[in-house]
């Protein structure tokens, strides 16, 4: 059955090829909001899933990418183990291919990692229908271009995935959320400043005067953390499902933050770059300020790259993809090796052509 699909789609990436017209690729769509609108043949891949080797002992699972995520975490967490870079959900029909696809990571990117640290391997349709596998089961070095890692962020540009080798990690024995009252001004530099001193901080989260602070690892560990926070600050316990449905809510995107009007600019920089769009105490911060959301109508592209980031617009409302780019231009530079990899990868542009950035090669070269 399942190679029998593997054959049907390599059979419609190889007809698309010879007769140019592109594609549409298709899991579970929740994620059609990041990135431009793609006019071509819908490829559904959602009926390609399940996972193929799970090795706890291990830490490694190998999993088709139309596995639903949530089938994947449960499968995991009966393990008591999790993909450590917490991936958003966006819908119950999320997929693993699609979060590969998309190279999201929830709350605990800072702590753990992003996706592409994880990937370990994957086997991908090409744009000429060749079947392509990259990397392994294991973490190791490699010279040049790492091309399992390419496929994550690249929305399938690059490749249709097919399946997908992971690194998964334990789950925290104990876990426990604290907040704090704390302007966003010095929300950065506190936090990383405990976690310099080795605190177990998984997740950090500021909202309207109000930090959220994410504890995991042993619980004599969190013990020790939660004590050497409430010396230094007057902290409230959280704990149960109220705070987890939060951490969720954060993760998905699903706080009633994201849900205001306007547009929401999602920007990334070091954490201890200055705020430079409205009012700090309206953004939302997380990854221990690395990370902002702000909702603005100005164009927040320039502004970003001149305080040494670089900014997302996040169009959550549009489902089946956006309506202009939402990603910054890349420099020459990147936008040459991009074409390039596109070029060898799928030569006639066949797979989710105009997804990404458009703004690039063509007008910077």
């Amino acid at each position: 059955m399942d190679r029998d699909l593997t054959d049907d789609l390599q059979a419609r990436v190889r007809e698309a090829h010879a007769a140019r017209s592109p594609l549409c690729i298709v899991a579970g769509g929740t994620r059609g909001f990041y990135g431009r609108r793609v006019e071509g043949v819908e490829l559904a891949v959602g009926g390609h899933r399940g996972i193929i080797e799970y090795q706890p002992s291990e830490l490694v699972v190998t999993v088709r990418a139309g596995t639903p995520l949530a089938e994947l975490e449960e499968a995991l967490r009966e393990q008591h183990q999790m993909l450590a870079f917490e991936p958003p959900h966006h819908g119950e029909d999320s997929t693993i291919g699609g979060t590969i696809a998309c190279g999201l990571s929830g709350p605990r990117r800072a702590a753990a990692g992003a996706a592409r640290d994880f990937v370990l391997g994957v086997t991908v349709i090409n744009g000429l229908g060749q079947r392509c596998r990259f990397g392994g089961q294991v973490m190791k070095n490699v010279a040049g271009y790492d091309a399992a890692r390419l496929m994550v962020g690249a929305q399938g540009t690059l490749g249709l995935l097919l399946d997908v080798s992971l690194k998964v990690l334990p789950m925290p024995k104990a876990e426990e959320t604290l907040k704090l009252a704390l302007g966003a001004t010095e929300m950065p530099a506190r936090v990383l400043r405990w976690v310099r001193q080795g605190l177990p901080i998984t997740a950090s989260c500021h909202l309207e005067g109000t930090l959220c602070l994410r504890l995991g690892s042993t619980p004599s560990a969190v013990r020790a953390a939660r004590a050497r926070i409430a010396r230094e600050h007057t902290c409230e316990q959280t704990c149960g499902e109220v705070t987890a449905d939060f951490w969720r809510q954060i993760r998905d995107q699903r706080h009633p933050f994201f849900r205001a009007s306007g547009n929401l600019w999602r920007l990334s920089h070091l954490p201890t770059t200055p705020f430079y769009s409205g009012d700090p105490e309206a953004a939302l911060l997380e990854w221990n300020g690395a990370l902002r959301w702000v909702h603005a109508e100005e164009d927040m592209y320039a502004e970003a790259e001149r305080h040494g980031g670089h900014a997302q617009r996040h169009p959550l409302h549009a489902r089946e993809g956006a309506d202009g780019d939402i990603f910054p231009a890349l420099a020459p530079g990147l936008a040459r090796i991009q074409r390039r990899l596109r070029e060898a990868f799928d030569p006639h542009g066949i797979l989710n052509p105009g997804r990404l950035c458009v703004r690039d090669a063509a007008a910077q070269a």
